[in-house]
């Protein structure tokens, strides 16, 4: 029993390190930002576009883009996270990457038409270190019905009205 009760706690402690650890290092980021902003040594993010039209697509196809950036700014530029707007649109991008002054790299957005047929209008959301701290890209689409698959939702819609 005691040796279960000593694995426990050693679990225990071994979270409660990891979460303080993982606090500690949001801190010295947070302080790392405010040095630089205070110097006006901040990142920017500069896109070669901010928007990307696929044109007309049929439903189900996948399609990919990339958006080029430079870091414009006077101090490395860290992407922190990126966010589709539904689990439909999907970026790959450098997480967490010193990106230096001066240097240009690329965000790919891949977008999964499938059960989105009509007008789609979608945005990545880049959470970052410059002074506005979020930048958004955007794609968007037509999306050419699939017959079969229309014809199922129609007939579904006409099942629900009746």
């Amino acid at each position: 029993m005691k040796p279960f009760v000593l694995a426990l706690v050693a679990l225990f402690a071994l979270g409660c390190s990891q979460s303080a650890s993982k606090k500690v290092k949001q801190e010295n980021v947070a302080e790392a930002a405010a040095k630089q902003e205070a110097n006006g040594d901040l990142p920017v993010m500069t896109f070669d576009r901010t928007e990307h039209d696929f044109g007309t697509i049929n439903e189900g196809d996948v399609v990919e883009t990339s958006f080029a950036f430079t870091n414009t700014g006077n101090s490395d530029l860290m992407i922190l996270d990126a966010r589709g707007s539904c689990g439909c649109t999907v970026p790959e991008y450098p997480k967490n990457t010193p990106i230096a002054p001066g240097e240009t790299r690329d965000i790919k957005v891949k977008f999964d038409s499938a059960n989105k047929p009509g007008s789609q209008t979608k945005t990545v959301t880049l959470t970052n270190n410059t002074e506005r701290g979020r930048d958004i890209i955007r794609i968007k689409t037509m999306v050419t019905a699939d017959p079969v698959k229309e014809q199922q939702r129609q007939a579904a819609r006409n099942q629900m009205n009746q």
